[in-house]
């Protein structure tokens, strides 16, 4: 079987060598002139199935709502004529009760924990480096009301396979000396045991090269795909700014960027880009930095160490296919570093970019196929492509073979066929 997957993110890598691994003919297309360049460059770097919530909650509407009267929230909107905006805003408000936002939650854990065992494997199999950091993940409060709430909070993922640990700051302090010093300026933390982080880019990179020399994958990359065309219920080509390209099965791995190419096809997919803040820093010598990933719940700024550099992101804007950004758009991002962690990095010599995360409006991505029966959705991860892009993967690979997921589609299947 021949397969194309389209799209060269850390999704459309993995898929592409797991479709490899099945023995199928694998060429993989990029815009880019390499592969990991976007969305999957700039994440936070967290392995975060202890992040798992679902964003569409009933909390997100005043959030929102916040945004609109020129607060500074987390969650952002930008009011702009675009009807897909729109669209995408009204199935995303009726995402937010408790009882959806719940089942969206589980649906997300489900699949983040699916997706951390498949990639131990393949770290395994393959020997991939990529600056893992096994020690958890720090979810750190500044009130201890907002602690025990999120405590609470977090207890639904716990009851559902999730390792924590609730630490008070000298605790926070033992774990990371980071916080030694600032401790007094914490209440506390949520550890999850069994989150990690490392480099998404790297990984990606090095996944691609084992996909290339050991499985003969191919790369077209600096390779635009512009549109599908279809012939009855079958996909028969991908056109790109460099002709057309064929093959039995199709993947759409292409992020932000999918619903977009599933419409010349007549497919909608339920996706919009929420626009993210990332930042990368040069760790200062002898500086004292952060050696457990984590993130901070009242400025919700995510921080992790990558070798030699020190990943911040922070905010989700949704403002269309912008990727512009400004210096005022990191002041979160800087005012956190300074104040938590002020010797670990020289902040004067940030690299900074804006990158737009694919969202469904309740959360969980779309997997599988719909009206046509040789393409093959991967998209919609959001914030979390990082966390459940192997055990994506390997589903739709697996849908693809005609061999049933080992993890049950609930909640996954659904949306696709609901996309269409």
């Amino acid at each position: 079987m021949k397969a194309l997957v389209l799209g060269g993110g850390v999704i459309g890598v993995a898929t592409a060598y797991y479709l490899a691994r099945e023995g199928c003919e694998v060429a993989v297309v990029e815009q880019q002139d390499g592969v990991g360049r976007e969305a999957t460059a700039s994440n936070a770097g967290i392995l975060a199935a202890g992040h798992a919530f679902a964003w569409a909650s009933p909390r997100a509407p005043a959030q929102l709502l916040r945004s609109l009267l020129g607060q500074e929230t987390a969650i952002r909107v930008r009011l702009r004529p675009d009807p897909r905006l729109y669209a995408w805003g009204y199935r995303f408000l009726r995402e937010c009760t408790a009882e959806r936002a719940r089942r969206n939650t589980l649906v997300k854990l489900r699949l983040c924990q699916y997706s951390q065992a498949v990639m131990a494997d393949l770290v395994r199999r393959e020997g991939i480096a990529y600056h893992a950091i096994a020690r958890g993940a720090l979810y750190v409060y500044r009130d201890p009301a907002e602690l025990e709430v999120g405590a609470r909070k977090m207890a639904l993922l716990s009851a559902h396979g999730q390792r924590q640990e609730i630490l008070d700051p000298d605790a926070v302090a033992k774990l990371d000396p980071v916080f030694e010093p600032v401790k007094h300026k914490i209440a506390g933390a949520v550890r999850d045991l069994t989150d990690s982080s490392g480099d998404a880019r790297l990984f990606t990179e090095e996944l691609a090269r084992v996909c290339r020399e050991k499985l003969g994958v191919a790369f077209h990359l600096g390779t635009r795909v512009q549109g599908l065309r279809a012939q009855g219920d079958r996909i028969t080509g991908a056109v790109t700014d460099r002709g057309v390209l064929t093959a039995d099965a199709y993947v759409l791995a292409l992020g932000v960027q999918s619903p977009l190419v599933a419409r010349t096809v007549g497919v909608r997919l339920p996706i919009y880009p929420a626009k993210g803040y990332s930042s990368t820093f040069p760790l200062r010598p002898g500086g004292l930095a952060p050696t457990v990933p984590g993130v901070d719940e009242q400025w919700l700024v995510a921080w992790s160490r990558m070798g030699d550099r020190l990943r911040l992101t922070s905010t989700a804007e949704f403002c269309g296919y912008d990727w512009r950004w400004t210096p005022r758009d990191f002041a979160n991002v800087l005012r956190l570093a300074r104040d938590l962690f002020p010797d670990a990095a020289d902040y004067t010599r940030g690299e900074y970019r804006a990158c737009l995360r694919p969202m469904t409006p309740g959360g969980p991505p779309i997997l599988g196929a719909g009206r046509h029966r040789n393409l093959f959705f991967n998209a919609g991860h959001g914030h979390m492509g990082w966390t459940m892009a192997c055990g994506s993967a390997r589903i739709v690979a697996d849908l693809i073979v005609g061999r049933t997921p080992e993890l049950g589609l609930d909640g996954l299947a659904v949306r696709a066929a609901a996309a269409t």
